[in-house]
């Protein structure tokens, strides 16, 4: 079976899974929908592809699945059309920046007994399964505390910021359901700090540039989260489990893998510098589970519910921050 797939915006991350689709031998790319003709031009002649609006794409029988890459304040419109479409339906985080607009759209999706998978690539990279596998296996023992470091190497543009939903609905988003993922627990408490230590037009837009995070669990485990839109050194990726009987820590990306030394010291390569190099793998490989996930009928690997609990993460650390305090969820 091939899975005839459909992508919805020709840009940045639109590009990165075109690739992916394409790279996957069980599945084809048949159609870009793209308002920029330049873009879409150039996604069809790469891969090969038609260039369709998004309306013909949801009445076409040649498409099985899409993958929303659109603003984020088109996705849960588009969801709910493809999902009454009767196509799978992939999205890029987040489903919308309101929790009560997410709901809506996920009661649709049940309604209509669609399938939807939230793009949270950062489970799909290769060294983070490795750790995950790690803890289900029972290597460190009960998972006890997490730390999660993500670090940009230097902030967007002010034009996505002012859209983006600020820094815990657009980056700590990731790190919000990784530790969902690592903890193996829903989160009780979040405590937040956050300030406007790299660039001061970010705090003229209303958003935070520097952030930590304390994450709780009833069972009182522990999560730890930090985040900066500046490290001089690179993109700073890295997690570290603590257990019961050990430890397991995923390490930075460099360029290469390899160490060396002279008279002046040890060296090592600098760090990958991008979030679309960085997780390159995690791309392929999400894509995969999605086919993967169409081609047996089974549940999503990452679900609507996934990206619900998150932005409810992230609403929490938004007031966490405006209250100086820890707040408590349901």
């Amino acid at each position: 079976m091939t899975t005839r797939f459909a992508i919805l915006g020709a840009g940045r991350i639109g590009q990165v899974h075109a690739r992916a689709v394409t790279s996957n031998t069980a599945a084809r790319l048949v159609a870009i929908a793209e308002p920029f003709a330049d873009a879409a031009q150039k996604v069809a002649a790469q891969y090969g592809c038609d260039i369709r609006s998004i309306d013909e794409i949801a009445t076409s029988d040649d498409v099985d699945a899409v993958v929303i890459c659109t603003p984020t304040d088109t996705h849960a419109d588009l969801i709910e059309q493809f999902a009454r479409a009767g196509k799978a339906v992939f999205c890029e985080k987040p489903v919308d920046l309101a929790v009560d607009r997410v709901k809506a759209a996920l009661a649709i999706v049940e309604a209509e007994n669609a399938a939807l998978m939230v793009g949270f690539n950062r489970r799909f990279d290769p060294d983070f399964m490795a750790l995950k596998a790690a803890i289900d296996e029972g290597r460190i023992g009960d998972v006890e505390m997490i730390t999660i470091t993500s670090r940009d190497p230097g902030a967007p543009p002010a034009e996505y910021i002012k859209v983006s939903g600020g820094i815990f609905r657009d980056m700590t988003i990731h790190d919000f359901d990784v530790a969902r993922w690592l903890l193996g627990e829903e989160i009780k408490t979040v405590y937040a700090a956050a300030s406007v230590l790299t660039d001061p037009e970010i705090g003229t837009l209303g958003d935070y540039d520097s952030a930590n995070v304390v994450l709780t669990t009833a069972s009182g485990k522990q999560c730890t989260i930090t985040n900066s839109r500046r490290a001089s050194y690179g993109y700073d990726q890295r997690i570290e489990v603590l257990g019961s009987k050990g430890m397991v820590a995923a390490k930075n990306t460099a360029e290469a893998n390899i160490l060396m030394a002279d008279e002046a010291g040890f060296h090592e390569p600098p760090l990958l510098n991008f979030f679309m190099t960085r997780y390159t793998a995690a791309y392929a490989n999400e894509i995969a589970a999605f086919v993967a996930s169409i081609e047996d009928g089974a549940p999503m690997p990452t679900t609507g519910k996934d990206g619900l609990k998150a932005l409810e993460l992230a609403e929490a650390a938004l007031e966490s921050v405006r209250t100086a305090a820890a707040v408590t969820l349901d």
